[in-house]
């Protein structure tokens, strides 16, 4: 998809990023002037959300930079990284919603709750609902963690703002401390999302295998004149996997005849299999098959 990949993705974040804010701006203002702990916190949620987008958008305009002398493998990690940085930032907004919370619970301030607090959370569910569907199927169509990583974030938002509507009810109730409660209870399962993005992102950046090494030998063997192959290897991003192996060919192959091989290889493997940008193909004689371990 190259550049265009990248641009649409820029696109749908600008998107996100202002529909963010202004559901942010909503819940800051109306939980401060109820005084509603928990619906103050999900609105830094919110703010936290564009300030994700942001980062997303500074690493995304780096990923789209093309391979150089000194990054010879492109710049796409920049992506993940970014999306790493969101899940620090969603840390960082925990600890701001727990500090909060606890204050408000050894405090006496009660929230003042009226429809526009319920108004504001309804409003809030529907939008982030559309966000997170249109940006679920824009990161699978793109194959862009970022976005995929965005969308689990803002799936998260709707169930918080239902726990938020539940604190409402609680404090309308007459049990107000329910509402810190809550808040503190979503600090808590924001951070388990930020961890679980820090742990699938870091698979990247570790270069953990993404495709089965066996599903990738059983395309290589189907190749004639390929007697077996060995040392399979592959990393990187689902949009932009790398692969290394070792194949074995008849001794008698010819350098021009071994080279249209692994050409035909390389192919092969980059059609079955989309995100694969680069192969690196060694090829060996059959001989050598005894010195394999």
């Amino acid at each position: 998809m190259g550049s265009n990949r990248f641009s649409q993705i820029k696109r749908v974040l600008i998107g996100i990023l202002v529909a963010n804010w202004l559901v942010a701006l909503a819940k800051l203002v109306v939980g401060a002037i109820s005084h509603s702990a928990s619906l103050f916190a999900d609105g830094i949620h919110s703010f936290a959300d564009g300030a994700s987008n942001v980062a997303g958008l500074i690493g995304i305009t780096i990923a789209a930079h093309p391979a150089d002398e000194d990054h010879p493998y492109g710049h796409r990690k920049f992506e993940t990284l970014s999306a790493q940085a969101i899940a620090v930032m969603l840390l960082l907004a925990c600890y701001e919603i727990l500090r909060s919370a606890v204050q408000r619970v050894s405090g006496n301030e009660i929230p003042e709750i009226n429809w526009v607090s319920f108004a504001v959370m309804g409003v809030t569910i529907v939008v982030n609902t559309v966000v997170t569907i249109y940006e679920q199927r824009q990161g699978k169509r793109l194959q862009s963690d970022l976005l995929l990583a965005d969308a689990l974030h803002t799936r998260t938002d709707i169930l918080v703002s239902l726990s938020v509507i539940g604190s409402l009810i609680a404090a309308k109730a007459g049990i107000p401390h329910i509402d810190s409660i809550i808040a503190i209870g979503i600090a808590l399962y924001i951070a388990g999302n930020a961890v679980w993005m820090l742990w699938q992102t870091s698979d990247v950046l570790a270069d953990k295998i993404v495709l089965d090494v066996k599903e990738i030998e059983r395309v290589v063997m189907e190749i004639p004149g390929v007697k077996a192959c060995h040392e399979i290897r592959n990393r990187g991003r689902r949009d932009d996997i790398h692969i290394d192996l070792h194949v074995l060919v008849d001794d008698q192959l010819s350098v021009e005849e071994a080279h249209h091989k692994s050409f035909l290889i390389e192919e092969k493997l980059k059609t079955r299999f989309p995100g694969v940008t680069d192969v690196i193909v060694h090829i060996e004689p059959l001989s050598h098959r005894h010195e394999l371990p």
